[in-house]
């Protein structure tokens, strides 16, 4: 019998926007939704402005005209609730394998982020129903492909719409995906009959982007973290000296995220009897003695705090987008114009949240291409300081961690691709009116690829130290060090000896980083790490 979870707080929507804590609790942990007082005040009031301006012969893009390239016809009265459905039909043209049930929870959720806002123009009830579905589990098959960043995720916030109306296929809290309509009803929901401005304020935001964005930053952290440690563990194992780690010499180049990741590695590496020896050997006699230790090693805290550097600007632009009120037209309330009114605007565009994404992808890149330089720096006989080559048991009739690190190097050689920019290209659509995109979406899909293989690379080099570390018989580790190596061996990864069936091994070294376990174990010696 497992044991129950604890329940997650519910997470309350106001008008001002929510925080990215929020986004990961609706997401990843299934929080309940709620809407405050203040957010249904806010919808009414809006959807007042939009009621008024409807009931008038002028015609407003978004109220009574069609959309995009077709947004020179004005509809009448009998046709905007067709018109709204038809918009969310025709839009939901996504292809493609489904995307994760946490992005469609966070593309959700951020999409009634803004509805609470008070500039969509939605009645209360729309709100409210896509509120209920993400309450009863309740998450809508969504594909790869269709957004373009621009109009912001169309295509999958579309997929979403469609369900809340009672369409289209969504998967349940059971995990088996059926017809929405049955799922509604199985959960005491109805669908929702759309009506003017609601389809287009459904479709029109980057939440899909800044959902991953979201998801992408915290996992980044925690690997930016997981890959201070193997620096250090790699630099314990290769006998470097720490000397470059102290705080001094990092004040002299005052980038943050460059101090954050020094100051990890000393604390992984404090009590080391392995560090220190790069100039006479472990056995005192001197033994191809080193002024300094090679870049991948020396220059570890320089080139993830770049990337915890450029994390901290992509948080700035995830916290603006949270703050925001994406839709296009959107309402305005008060000032000087009595009654309010609705107005188009370009505040839908990606470009923000694409280029940190990319940021991101470019960095994850880096990080993992230093750590594979670290590991096959460990298995070179000619330049690991007296380790075996390959950290083979037998060198010769063993192959020892040879392949890994081609594994890694493949791995490596994808970050690399996938740090190339979506967004600098750019791709006309609807008839030249959206003649310039963001590509924004496409930035997160390939985001959340470059960080899975990072995790992968960063447990190939931590199998590699861990194995290296051991082998340096008569020096004691630091006590981190040491943490480290009984709980990944406690996980049922292998220690040094005879060639092995690697992948299950490999497998395990994964999931002890991903779990977030490698840190911990360090954090359990050291206290927190940054």
């Amino acid at each position: 019998m497992h044991p129950r979870t604890a329940p997650v707080a519910p997470v309350v929507l106001g008008p001002a926007g929510t925080t990215a804590d929020d986004v990961l609790a609706v997401a990843r942990r299934g929080a309940p939704v709620e809407l405050s007082v203040r957010a249904l005040d806010a919808l009414a009031a809006a959807r007042r402005v939009v009621d008024d301006l409807a009931a008038k012969p002028d015609p407003v893009y978004g109220v009574s005209t069609g959309f995009g390239a077709l947004a020179v016809r004005h509809i009448s009265p009998d046709l905007r609730v067709q018109l709204q459905r038809n918009i969310v039909r025709s839009h939901a043209a996504g292809m493609g394998p489904r995307v994760e049930r946490e992005v469609v929870r966070a593309l959700m959720f951020l999409r009634l982020k803004t509805l609470a806002s008070g500039h969509t123009g939605v009645r209360p009830e729309v709100a409210q129903a896509m509120a209920g579905m993400l309450n009863a589990g309740i998450t809508p098959v969504v594909h790869e492909y269709g957004s373009l960043g621009c109009s912001g995720d169309l295509a999958p916030l579309s997929h979403c719409a469609l369900a809340l109306m009672g369409e289209g296929d969504a998967e349940g809290p059971d995990g088996a995906v059926r017809p929405a309509a049955d799922l509604l009803a199985a959960h005491g929901l109805a669908p929702v009959t759309l009506r003017e401005k609601e389809g287009l304020a459904l479709l029109n935001g980057t939440d899909g982007m800044l959902g991953m964005l979201l998801m992408a930053c915290a996992d980044l952290a925690a690997l930016l973290t997981a890959a201070d440690v193997t620096a250090a563990l790699t630099l314990e194992a290769l006998l470097g000296t720490d000397r470059v780690l102290a705080p001094e010499l990092h004040a002299l180049r005052p980038h943050p995220g460059q101090a954050a990741s020094a100051a990890n590695m000393l604390k992984v590496l404090d009590g080391s009897g392995l560090t220190g020896h790069h100039q006479t050997g472990h056995d005192g006699r001197p033994a191809a003695p080193r002024v300094q230790d090679a870049y991948s090693v020396r220059c570890a805290p320089q080139v993830a705090g770049a990337g915890r550097d450029t994390l901290a600007h992509a948080r700035t632009v995830a916290d603006r987008e949270l703050a925001a009120a994406v839709d296009n037209p959107v309402v305005l309330t008060g000032g000087a114009h009595a009654g309010g009114r609705v107005e188009s605007n370009g505040n839908f565009h990606g470009a923000p949240v694409a280029y940190v994404l990319d940021f991101l992808a470019i960095a994850a890149a880096d990080l993992g291409s230093i750590a594979e330089r670290r590991t096959d720096r460990l298995l070179d006989k000619n330049r690991s300081h007296g380790l075996p080559a390959f950290l083979a048991g037998d060198p010769g009739v063993d192959s020892g961690l040879m392949i890994a690190q081609y594994t890694q190097a493949a791995l490596v050689g994808e970050l690399k691709r996938l740090a190339v920019p979506a967004s600098a290209d750019s791709i006309p659509s609807s008839a030249m009116q959206e003649d310039h995109v963001s590509m924004g979406w496409s930035a997160a899909r390939k985001l959340r690829t470059a960080l899975d293989h990072l995790t992968k690379v960063l447990a190939v080099e931590m199998y590699a130290a861990t194995r290296a570390v051991e082998l340096r018989a008569g020096l004691t580790p630091a006590p981190a060090t040491r943490a480290v190596l009984r709980a990944v061996r406690d996980a049922g990864v292998a220690g040094p000896g005879d060639d092995r069936f690697l992948s299950p091994d490999l497998a395990a070294a994964e999931g002890f980083v991903r779990s977030g376990r490698l840190v911990a174990a360090v954090e359990s010696v050291t206290g927190p790490l940054s």
